[in-house]
């Protein structure tokens, strides 16, 4: 089985020798993420898949914040390439949780807690939290848990 690392390593040679300049230099640039990851701290060491699937998703997080604010500046041929440029990291992050999944969970996770009203929103995201991670953002999570306790 090839790590994820590995995997980005090998869509980049694939993309650098199909001349794809898009995939390759962000894919190119996921990687130093992941390098400079590794490095960081006292001792260099190996991102697990888990690891590097989160340093992926910042990345793409990255691109969407940097897409609205191109929008909101004015320059949309930026804006398309940085969701370009996110629309290539998506595919190799877990697929996201659908809204009426979200509220499923959050739902279950408000009837075990016996939570009610916003002060109790620490507690049910408690529950949510490691459902959810990796298949839905913060922002969406916590404004489902706001909605379901409104």
């Amino acid at each position: 089985m090839t790590t994820l690392k590995a995997q980005l390593q090998e869509d980049l040679t694939a993309a650098i020798r199909d001349r794809d300049e898009l995939r390759s230099s962000t894919i190119r640039l996921t990687l130093a993420a992941v390098t400079s990851e590794e490095v960081a701290g006292r001792a260099k060491r190996e991102l697990s898949d888990d690891e590097v699937l989160k340093v992926i998703g910042r990345e793409a997080k990255k691109r969407r914040e940097a897409s609205t604010a191109f929008d909101g500046a004015g320059r949309t041929e930026q804006a398309a390439r940085e969701r370009a440029e996110g629309e290539v990291l998506a595919g190799y992050l877990p697929k996201q949780l659908s809204d009426e999944e979200l509220a499923a969970i959050v739902a279950a996770a408000v009837a075990e807690s016996g939570a009610s009203g916003p002060q109790a929103m620490g507690a049910v995201m408690k529950l949510v939290r490691p459902k959810v991670d990796g298949l839905a953002e913060g922002g969406r999570v916590a404004a489902a848990v706001k909605a379901a306790l409104s």
